[in-house]
């Protein structure tokens, strides 16, 4: 387990989620982290991040503040450019964590996007770690950067939880798209967006999706593309939006009518069989 340095004073996301990267990656100890710019310090670390003006991956060095650089990464990025290369993490997985945390950090970190007033991003949860006072002391600035990286260890481990999870049931989504052209149908709830969209669910005919969802079962609109995903391929008929229960009942003729959202991306039915001939009604024959 070797060390890492970071400078001391207030911190960012980048740099807390290096940190917490090569200590959930089994590299740094998380007591080997020290907080300092004394460069004859930062000389006997084995890693060193957001610091020291250097990027060299060879001589574990991951600085990205110097003029020279020019990659748009910030520390957290380069850290997880290292792990991947290194293959400690395997290409998916840094793939996945780039697209659902690094990215962004990188981004917000290197001032290349700043967020619309009233949407909190990740960073902006780490900035919320740095003490309220300008005059807060080294030792309390230092104890609240290790609770921040306490808390993206967290969500890392979470992160990965959930990676496991969507690969595991890849091979499920694999099959129902070669099935049916229409609509995928699955028998049990399982994430299928992502693992749609990567094995070329943008160019595929479906349109909808049904499984369960808790007791019930939903009928959901399929969007155009996965950075598109709020939006959808086809939506549901516009006099069912907002309806519920009997008024739902009344509109679409199916006596399990539970709910369709206003904005007629999804709807959820009793049963399978509703859901059914709820896509039916739209579709005629689904497959």
């Amino acid at each position: 387990m070797m060390s890492c340095g970071i400078h001391d004073g207030t911190f960012h996301a980048d740099e807390v989620t290096a940190v917490a990267l090569l200590v959930e990656a089994g590299l740094v100890d998380i007591s080997k982290v020290i907080r300092t710019r004394d460069e004859r310090l930062l000389s006997k670390c084995d890693f060193v991040c957001d610091v020291g003006g250097v990027y060299d991956p060879e001589k574990k060095r991951f600085d990205h503040h110097q003029a020279d650089y020019k990659e748009g990464l910030s520390s957290a990025g380069m850290i997880l450019k290292y792990l991947k290369n290194q293959k400690i993490f395997s290409h998916e997985y840094a793939e996945y964590l780039d697209r659902n945390l690094v990215h962004g950090v990188d981004l917000i970190d290197n001032g290349a996007y700043t967020a619309p007033v009233g949407i909190c991003t990740f960073s902006n949860v780490i900035s919320s770690f740095i003490p309220t006072s300008y005059e807060a002391t080294k030792e309390e600035l230092d104890k609240a950067f290790f609770e921040a990286v306490g808390f993206v260890r967290k969500f890392l481990l979470r992160t990965k939880e959930r990676f496991i999870y969507i690969s595991s049931c890849k091979q499920q989504v694999a099959k129902v798209m070669q099935e049916n052209s229409r609509c995928l149908i699955f028998d049990e709830p399982i994430p299928w967006l992502e693992s749609f969209f990567e094995m070329g669910g943008e160019n595929h005919t479906a349109e909808f999706v049904i499984m369960p969802s808790g007791n019930h079962w939903k009928l959901r609109g399929i969007p155009p593309s996965y950075e598109e995903r709020m939006k959808v391929r086809v939506p549901l008929p516009i006099d069912w939006a907002g309806l519920t229960n009997h008024d739902l009942a009344n509109v679409s003729g199916i006596k399990g009518s539970i709910f369709c959202h206003k904005e007629r991306f999804i709807s959820i039915w009793e049963t399978k069989e509703d859901a059914i001939k709820a896509l039916e009604l739209i579709c005629g024959n689904y497959i």
